[in-house]
């Protein structure tokens, strides 16, 4: 299932009293938004290339780990064991990401976020997004701050 409006619903006889985004409740929640995130991102011309072409990825595969990382971060799991920011210095050995990179995953990640929840965890997951790309330009592309 993908992330295509996730919605509580509250019915009485057959209507619709309201309908809300939901927050993120569940490793099942992050996985759909992932899922969602990936096909807008794959697709899309500045970014794309670094998922298709740069370091081609087997969703099969990346998806448990990414989602490993962001349960780990809103639900405190503690399952996430990789370096984040090793990983990235490797693609950006291969193919530099570039502030105007991070700007674009970070505008669709938190867009995905937006067409598929609210509430608090999901604002906490598009806090640390942005938090994260802002590090990781800090780290890879300004050689000063490269040893923190």
């Amino acid at each position: 299932m993908t992330c295509l409006r996730i919605f509580q619903k509250r019915i009485h006889k057959h209507k619709i009293l309201s309908t809300e985004l939901k927050d993120i409740e569940s490793r099942g929640d992050i996985e759909n938004m992932l899922n969602s995130f990936y096909k807008k991102a794959f697709a899309n011309n500045l970014i794309g290339r670094f998922f298709t072409e740069v370091v081609p990825l087997d969703l099969s595969t990346h998806l448990p780990v990414i989602a490993d990382f962001w349960e780990a971060v809103l639900f405190n799991t503690h399952s996430y064991r990789k370096n984040v920011m090793e990983i990235h210095q490797h693609i950006h050995q291969l193919s530099a990401i570039k502030k105007v990179h991070l700007d674009r995953w970070v505008q669709i990640f938190t867009a995905t976020i937006d067409e598929c929840f609210a509430g608090e965890k999901a604002n906490l997951m598009k806090q640390r997004a942005q938090s994260i790309a802002a590090l990781m330009d800090v780290k890879l592309n300004y050689k000063q701050f490269n040893k923190l």
